[in-house]
């Protein structure tokens, strides 16, 4: 089989600009005419204790060059099917949101203004963060659209509803969310140990209709169970705290919890996620890589991105 090598540039992953997966680069939100549609939001103006997510996109972005797959597309061979075909997919890497240094406000305008135009053009809006407060305006975007059900993969329930003030720092989005109208529903996975919300969040959340399951709890359930409990047919929308993941595999997070995660087990979830139901937008936060001096946390969160896309769009072919 030919990929195409010979008539072209090697483009090895260091060489050339950085954008996501090595995709085009598009600056006018106005002309994104894409299946995909990456989008930056480096803002860590919501965190409570070690910052550095604004670098996450960036650093995503370079590690994912590592997946850029020159022109053949990704080959799986325990699926044997290759996604991510440059002849059947398009991706394109929009920049990043503008940032207001202490506007959190207008930031998140900012924000949710880019998601709007992902959405406008017809395409999947994939953030990348920053804090998980970016959330808050990823969500708001989809007021227009039909209900989604939020899928929450983080150690924290990141339920606060306001603490002197702030309701819209990283530990308030999916309270957020919640309030939402055409949020039908919550499943928070992978809530663990000491967490930033006390017993009433928890309470609260439930109230309003959350199903809260932990890392061990999720492993006795299985995916199938955890897929069972996640309403099927529809439209799901995904948001994944890179500390979702066990800091062995991904340290470089302003809020590490142990007893998190591995790769597999986050992506045979999403991969029957994509099958059950259509995922309709995503993030993926807290991301800080000045803390993670080898660089795994970033690639962890590429190569996770790199195959959720990848499934997504298969199975909206299938």
């Amino acid at each position: 089989m030919k990929h195409g090598y010979d008539g072209g540039r090697l483009n090895l992953p260091f060489v050339g600009i950085c954008t996501f997966g090595k995709y085009p680069h598009v600056e006018d939100w106005d002309s994104i005419d894409a299946d995909v549609a990456i989008l930056g939001a480096p803002l860590d103006m919501g965190t409570q204790w070690r910052s550095g997510a604004r670098m996450g996109p960036r650093a995503v972005r370079e590690a994912s060059t590592l997946f850029s797959f020159g022109h053949a597309g990704a080959y799986d061979h325990e699926d044997d099917v290759t996604y991510l075909e440059p002849h059947r997919v398009t991706i394109v890497d929009i920049g990043d949101a503008d940032i207001i240094h202490t506007d959190m406000v207008k930031s998140h305008d900012n924000i949710e203004h880019g998601v709007r135009k992902i959405l406008a053009a017809g395409a999947l809006p994939v953030v990348i963060g920053g804090d998980h407060s970016v959330n808050i305006p990823c969500i708001n975007a989809f007021d227009g659209e039909e209900p989604v059900h939020l899928i929450q993969i983080d150690a924290h329930l990141d339920f606060v509803d306001e603490r002197h003030g702030v309701r819209y720092g990283h530990g308030n989005p999916m309270r957020r969310a919640a309030e939402k109208p055409w949020v039908s529903g919550l499943t928070q996975i992978g809530i663990r140990n000491v967490s930033s919300t006390a017993r009433d969040g928890y309470e609260a959340a439930r109230g309003m209709g959350s199903d809260i399951l932990s890392v061990r709890q999720a492993r006795a359930l299985g995916v199938a169970g955890l897929l069972s409990r996640i309403p099927a047919g529809e439209r799901y929308y995904l948001t994944i705290d890179i500390d979702a993941f066990d800091p062995s595999i991904a340290p470089g997070t302003g809020t590490p919890s142990h007893g998190g995660f591995l790769y597999y087990e986050v992506l045979e979830l999403i991969d029957g996620l994509a099958q059950q139901g259509e995922i309709v937008g995503m993030d993926l936060v807290e991301v800080a890589p000045d803390h993670d001096p080898a660089g795994v946390t970033s690639i962890l969160a590429a190569q996770l991105l790199m195959n959720v896309i990848g499934r997504v769009l298969h199975y909206r072919e299938a």
